[in-house]
């Protein structure tokens, strides 16, 4: 019954399903090789500001990678940067896997380097191609498809922070990089034999200085995004579990346990975010919801800039700070994951179908970006000024985001590109 349901399936369905699966799969080892890191070398003694540091070259060459990887997906086609990345995991994984004296602090950043072009190439690639596999005119289904893929993902990413927990302690350092390693290679072959040729190769191929976009909307969506992450990583990358540890004496079990918990509840808002922007059915007979333009970027932005203002005033009052710091954080990542999965939708939805993961590309660098803006001054600030000063700056980048987002599109679907 259940193999007769999947040969029903249309084309698109099973591609969707192939390109989530292997995004799901990346996204596992990706979040467990993250706390793997990170316990392992806290077991070592390094101190947390260290131990931010060795993602360093993870966050540089995302960056670079979305600049380049939507130009190579143009170029190649999706199926192939995405089989890129799986491979470049693979190698990143095996990289570990040697005695533990050769797991020195430039070794491991070089393979979380080539972990964060994995992620990158991966992550482009499974969102680019959604774009090509909905109707150009189903814009409601466009940011259920996107959501429900970008939600996943970061729940699994959460999943993943305890997955690698578990590893650490069943099968030490070692053993749980290489299981990781065979269970990635599985997906891999498995993607080579499925995947559709030539997704989202543009039929004119696209020259380099192609990666830079042309497009008002999505070069101030890219702004928008960088300043949004940003301001989320400010606190969550290094001051976040520091000041658990430091301030509330939590051990890293109970920190690692709720970082993952955040991520988790994180991820399932996404999911359902088309629910809780409150879209209206516009067409009864086809069932196709309205989609959320620019204008509710802004206004979720908006809201969103107050929480970190009220959790910092809090720390600087002493008002209860553990209920405070809690709370206030559980209710930012939930309105967090709406603007996050809203910005999601809009690059999809303003992105060239042919050619789309140069768009997606460029986004991607700037949501990069923004994830090193945070990830250095999240050490640098709270070593130095601590955990308020951190949420004053995030509140401050979530303000310049909404601003910006003033300047998107205000009409629902957008149908052509704004250029400057």
């Amino acid at each position: 019954m259940g193999l007769l349901s999947l040969k029903t399936l249309s084309p698109q369905i099973k591609q969707y399903l192939i390109i989530t699966g292997n995004y799901w799969a990346f996204t596992l080892t990706d979040g467990a090789l993250r706390m793997l890191v990170v316990l392992y070398f806290h077991q070592l003694g390094y101190s947390p500001l260290s131990i931010a540091m060795l993602f360093l070259f993870y966050e540089i060459f995302g960056v670079i990678t979305n600049l380049i990887g939507g130009w190579l997906g143009a170029r190649l086609g999706l199926n192939k940067t995405m089989n890129i990345g799986l491979a470049l995991q693979i190698i990143a994984l095996a990289m570990l896997a040697v005695p533990a004296e050769m797991l020195t602090v430039v070794y491991v950043m070089a393979a979380q380097a080539l972990s964060g072009i994995a992620k990158d190439l991966n992550k482009m690639s499974a969102k680019s191609s959604i774009k090509l596999l909905v109707p150009a005119n189903a814009e409601g289904k466009l940011y259920q498809w996107v959501a429900i893929l970008t939600g996943s993902k970061n729940a699994l990413k959460g999943v993943g922070f305890f997955l690698g927990g578990l590893l650490l302690t069943l099968f030490e350092f070692k053993g749980a990089v290489i299981l990781m390693a065979i269970m990635l290679t599985a997906v891999w072959f498995f993607s080579l034999i499925s995947l559709k040729e030539d997704l989202g190769k543009a039929d004119n191929k696209p020259k380099f200085n192609d990666i830079f976009s042309k497009s008002r909307a999505i070069n101030s969506l890219s702004a928008a995004r960088m300043f949004l992450f940003g301001a989320r990583d400010v606190w969550f990358v290094v001051a976040l579990p520091v000041f658990l540890a430091v301030t509330f004496t939590w051990d890293h079990w109970w920190v690692g346990s709720f970082m993952a918990s955040w991520v988790i509840g994180y991820g399932i808002v996404q999911s359902i975010a088309p629910l809780i922007t409150g879209n209206k059915t516009s067409d009864t007979k086809t069932k196709n919801k309205q989609a959320p333009s620019g204008r509710s970027a802004f206004l979720w932005a908006s809201y969103l800039t107050v929480i970190p203002v009220l959790i910092a005033l809090a720390l600087q009052f002493n008002f209860y700070i553990q209920i405070s710091i809690v709370i206030g954080l559980l209710i930012f990542g939930a309105v967090f994951a709406i603007n996050s999965s809203l910005h999601s939708y809009l690059i999809v939805s303003y992105a060239g179908r042919d050619g789309v993961s140069l768009d997606v590309g460029f986004y991607y660098m700037a949501n990069a970006m923004g994830r090193l803006i945070g990830t250095i001054l999240s050490g640098w600030v709270y070593q130095e000024y601590g955990l308020a000063a951190c949420l004053w700056i995030s509140s401050a980048f979530i303000v310049l985001a909404a601003l910006i987002s003033l300047a998107l599109p205000s009409d629902k679907n957008v149908e052509e590109k704004l250029t400057i």
